[in-house]
């Protein structure tokens, strides 16, 4: 594979919009920058307390969303990756932590699964139903699909609609390869080579293909988005990892020409039990990788997260809504 030149950028910021965790407690720790309550932050009225009031909180869900703004000779330019699961969470916790959806230039959807994708409606409404931004997906986003775990009835998850999006505004780009955004700043992977012997996808998962259901364990619309800090190196943002993060990273890395990892952000679905055989091989295969920073989030699960904190404990920060981390 002949590598794409990923031109440095000054610096990378990521602020976590939407992910399962909240968390007041936390403080500032190296690249994470927590989100304060001061006297000055949003109110919600109380009727049971002294004052009326008490701060208006971020929330919590399970899905993801990030804001990504990169700086590059000066300049700075802000792009959305995922927008969560409930129509407002991203746009509510935007506005709590004082962020304007107005500065978002660019989409990218990491793949169609709606607890990335279900944003999109806030943002329509938050942005007064003038939208005219692109949104760079996988083609086989649109895919109908379920989750049929063994003993239960399978769940069907929500689809997005081509002509819903396309009717708002919305520029949908569609690619498999991988494409660039800011004037070369970010790179979106497109598929995913997968290379790993342990990382085989989400057995439960089916799409609805040809008249009916199959196995679809691979999710081949899973795509990362990458950055290269200047003297610091990779920077690859997850949305749920369905490709694996190893084979992410490893294909991030091929891509490029970029040997160093200075961070790994986002879901990389391990929560579910048959996942768990392949954590301690992830938690192997990343240390021979060593990136810098590494945030797992969202789908990652308890389990795994333990295991990397233990494997990484210079590198492993704590995820929470509200939270920037500054590369």
């Amino acid at each position: 594979m002949q590598p794409i030149t990923l031109e440095p950028v000054d610096s990378v910021s990521i602020t976590t919009l939407v992910d399962n965790v909240s968390d007041a407690l936390l403080r500032d720790e190296g690249p994470a920058r927590r989100p304060s309550a001061g006297p000055a932050s949003p109110r919600v009225p109380v009727r049971f307390f002294e004052s009326g009031e008490a701060a208006d909180s971020l929330k919590a869900e399970h899905g993801f969303s990030a804001l990504v703004t990169v700086e590059k000779s000066g300049a700075e330019h802000t792009v959305l990756f995922d927008t969560g699961v409930s129509p407002n969470g991203m746009v509510d916790n935007m506005r709590r932590i004082e962020l304007s959806a107005k500065d978002i230039e660019a989409i990218v959807l990491s793949h169609g699964h709606y607890d990335h994708t279900t944003g999109l409606n806030g943002l329509f409404e938050e942005l007064g139903g003038s939208v005219k931004m692109p949104v760079t997906i996988h083609p086989e986003f649109w895919s109908q699909r379920r989750v049929a775990i063994p003993g239960r009835e399978p769940r069907e998850m929500p689809t997005t609609s081509r002509s819903a999006l396309l009717g708002a505004g919305f520029e949908i780009i569609e690619d498999r390869q991988p494409s660039f955004l800011l004037d070369g700043s970010l790179l979106v992977t497109g598929e995913v080579d997968r290379t790993t012997q342990f990382e085989r996808g989400f057995a439960e998962h089916q799409a609805f293909r040809d008249g009916e259901w199959r196995p679809d364990p691979l999710i081949l619309d899973d795509q990362a988005l990458l950055a290269n800090v200047r003297d610091k190196g990779l920077v690859v943002l997850t949305g749920c990892g369905h490709a694996g993060i190893v084979n992410i990273v490893r294909y991030a890395r091929r891509l490029t020409g970029i040997d160093a990892v200075h961070a790994v952000i986002g879901g990389l679905h391990l929560g579910a039990p048959s996942f768990y055989p392949t954590i301690a091989d992830t938690c192997a295969a990343l240390a021979d990788i060593g990136p810098s920073v590494l945030v797992p989030a969202h789908c990652t699960g308890w389990r795994a997260a333990h295991a990397l904190a233990a494997t990484f404990p210079d590198a492993f920060l704590q995820n929470t809504v509200g939270t920037r981390f500054e590369l």
